[in-house]
């Protein structure tokens, strides 16, 4: 009977009446398939459910390893990307608009300013920080979008259209580019023996030049790059530096009487100021890290008052940590006076040390119990005002102050208000917030509360701009791979793996019964089938 059904379909044509027939036909041959259930043994079904189990678990660990390391699940962007067009998705979809093209789409996103990535004002030392992290764990703690960033910046910041004039600039231009350390630190010696050949020369002709292509004591950039990739410890990158200091100091004098000549020069003054600024920036960072707090906090102030344009540098980070470090904290209170404020950007290091101060006037004596009973005082509610501001601007900071998560170091590019930034900011500060008793209590007792005002960060801030979404993607390219990149908003589970997780274990389940009572399960499966079997007769009758 079921033969002549599908004979008769496959004589018919129509779509509809092909699906009658169909229907009809698995009527007709369901007892048969019932007697054919009915016949199995235990085995088959104990069988049948481990196998189904296994399956659904690797399903279920391949989904969950897929959400943990991308943040989507697997089923659900194969369903998007390939099954949605075949089933006509994506017809249904509205064109986009003929004014938006590609590359202005492309601009737009460019110039987000939630997704723009900031050099990190505290960068450690390739060679001597890095490097000696690496030797020591085995671990890359720089990604490669991370020093390609880097790449791009010092192609900006230590090049200029006149370097293919001077032989030695010529080489440093080829050598920012190069992927290899090994082959950077090779190009940094061949620039320094080319600029030595060329000062020998002029030396014997007595043909010194004042303002043109030829030729200078010393080639700076090539002194920054050996201290940065090639000097093992600080101590050899601040001797680096102090020569690329002199040779900095000596470059920018020059073009600063030559710049009106031409743009030319004036674009070799930018480089040369920059090459300056670097530079005596990363030596105030050398006695920094060597103990001279004092000598650093003054070549900081120093450098801001010589360049004061150049504060999208974020040189006023540096002395910040520097003064919390010397426990200066009315100084830190200038500092913030001046840099606080609604027209500039901020960034983590503003707002958690603007907490951080906040705080120390309340913690030592503050109490969740006391003040619950008498309610927050003035300085209190400051306080706690601080933190939620803070939280609100980054709320990936309070897990690394706290220990919920481990640190690592620190990227040499940030994103604000991301992850990136959160690890930057505590890897240099959570010796600050120890200090001060009571603090880091105090932050524990309130950051949570900050989530209660702002329930949709995505669509609304309270002080600031809805958080932005991009964060998870970017920190995900700048933080190594065995970093567990934080989440905010955390992200509730796909459907799938819910799904994929009830069917394992209803699986599992069953195989047990069925290994445990295999009669009773023979049974169970008999009566569900003679139930179908009768359930299916009625409707065909």
């Amino acid at each position: 009977m079921c033969v002549q059904f599908f004979v008769q379909c496959c004589s018919i044509k129509t779509p509809l009446c092909v699906s009658v027939l169909l229907v009809k036909s698995w009527f007709f041959c369901l007892p048969t398939v019932t007697v054919f259930l009915s016949t199995l043994t235990p085995k088959f079904y104990f069988a049948l459910t481990v196998t189904s189990s296994f399956i659904s678990g690797l399903i279920f660990v391949f989904e969950w390893w897929h959400f943990r390391k991308y943040g989507t699940s697997f089923i659900e962007q194969v369903s998007v990307s390939h099954l949605r067009p075949l089933i006509g998705g994506v017809e249904n979809s509205p064109p986009a608009p003929a004014a938006f093209s590609a590359g202005e789409n492309e601009a737009n996103r460019q110039n987000m300013p939630e997704c723009k990535m900031w050099r990190n004002p505290l960068n450690l030392f390739r060679g001597a920080e890095y490097s000696r992290y690496m030797w020591v764990t085995g671990k890359e703690p720089l990604t490669y979008y991370d020093m390609n960033l880097s790449a791009q910046d010092h192609q900006n910041f230590f090049t200029c259209d006149t370097d293919a004039l001077r032989p030695s600039d010529t080489v440093m231009q080829k050598a920012w580019r190069e992927r290899n350390p090994q082959a950077r630190i090779k190009a940094a010696y061949q620039a320094l023996e080319l600029n030595n050949d060329l000062l020998l020369l002029s030396c014997s002709s007595n043909n010194w030049v004042i303002c043109g292509s030829l030729p200078c004591y010393s080639c700076a950039t090539a002194y920054v790059l050996l201290a940065e990739e090639e000097a093992t410890t600080i101590v050899d990158a601040e001797r680096y530096f102090k020569q690329a200091l002199k040779a900095g100091e000596l470059i920018y004098r020059r073009s600063q009487n030559c710049h009106s000549q031409s743009p030319q020069h004036e674009a070799q003054l930018r480089r040369d100021t920059n090459v300056l600024v670097y530079v005596k920036r990363r030596l105030a960072m050398c006695a920094r890290k060597l103990g001279r707090i004092r000598e650093s906090v003054k070549m900081m102030r120093d450098l801001m008052k010589e360049f004061p344009l150049l504060s999208m540098l974020n040189i006023h980070e540096n002395l910040l940590e520097a003064l919390l470090e010397l426990q200066a904290y009315a100084d830190v209170q200038a500092v913030l006076a001046k840099y606080d404020d609604i027209s500039l950007p901020k960034s983590a290091a503003i707002c958690y040390t603007a907490a951080l101060l906040k705080a120390r006037a309340v913690s030592e004596r503050f109490s969740p119990e006391t003040a619950f009973k008498r309610g927050l005082s003035t300085a209190e509610i400051n306080a706690v005002e601080a933190i939620h501001r803070a939280v609100e601007f980054n709320p990936h900071v309070p897990k690394y102050l706290l220990e919920m998560k481990s640190l690592v170091l620190p990227p040499e590019h940030i994103l604000k208000r991301g992850d990136s930034e959160a690890v930057a900011y505590a890897f240099f500060h959570l010796q600050h917030w120890k200090r001060i008793e009571g603090a880091l209590h105090l932050l524990h007792c309130t950051w949570e509360g900050t989530f209660r005002m702002i329930p949709y960060p995505l669509e609304k801030g309270h002080l600031f701009y809805p958080y932005p979404s991009c964060t998870e993607t970017a920190d995900r390219e700048l933080l190594p791979t065995f970093h567990e990149v934080s989440v905010y908003p955390q992200k509730e589970l796909p459907f799938f793996i819910h799904f994929t997780a009830g069917l394992c274990s209803c699986s599992a389940m069953l195989a047990l019964l069925t290994h445990q009572f295999p009669e009773l399960m023979v049974v169970f499966a008999k009566a569900v089938s003679m139930v179908s079997a009768l359930s299916a007769q009625d409707r065909r009758f």
